[in-house]
């Protein structure tokens, strides 16, 4: 239902632009300079309204992409930097403990300081590599994204050409075959 909601009020604006072309080009050939400045001022009035179709389909779905997807990523890095965090507490919890043992205790101490610096440094190497995978992981999938959404601007942008290009050609056509070609997307439109 969006769709033809959509592509009914892209054809009324391609009708309006058309329109708006089509009439200012049949002026007198001696036009004054008001009519000209009256024409650059609907020829701004067109391209405002441009932009504001683009920025309304697909601005917010630009701006979500992206703002989204920063967050995701932000989260996971703050995630991995906590359980750092809480790693090296603990380990400075049980170093503390131990640290308070009696001397025949030493070579139970020794050992357990060993062991709680391989932790750590598992811990940290674990931690380094999963943000190192998470990082590649995360490069590849903007980069997919970004490439998607150029796929999609560049579609957009071929469907903009193609209008740009009708409108060039109903401008130089009379009314008899603008109203055959209106006609004929109008049915296009109907059957989509």
């Amino acid at each position: 239902m969006k769709k033809v909601i959509k592509r009914t009020a892209l054809v009324l604006a391609v009708l309006l632009f058309a329109g708006v072309v089509w009439a200012s080009g049949h002026g007198s050939e001696e036009a004054s300079s008001a009519a000209a400045w009256k024409d650059f001022f609907w020829r701004c009035v067109n391209f405002a309204l441009f932009l504001a179709i683009i920025y309304k389909l697909a601005g917010s779905k630009i701006k979500d992409f992206f703002g989204g997807r920063t967050k995701d990523i932000e989260s996971k890095f703050q995630t991995l930097e906590k359980r750092r965090r809480e790693a090296e507490q603990n380990l400075k919890q049980v170093e503390a403990r131990i640290a308070n043992l009696q001397q025949e205790r030493e070579e139970i101490l020794a050992e357990a300081k060993r062991q709680g610096e391989a932790i750590k440094n598992a811990i940290i190497e674990k931690a380094y590599k999963d943000a190192e995978e998470i990082k590649k992981q995360a490069e590849i999938k903007a980069q997919q994204e970004f490439e998607q959404a150029i796929e999609m601007i560049r579609a957009e942008m071929a469907d903009k050409i193609i209008e740009s290009a009708e409108k060039i050609i109903l401008s130089r056509l009379g009314v008899k075959e603008q109203e055959q070609l209106i006609d004929k997307y109008l049915t296009k439109v109907v059957l989509n």
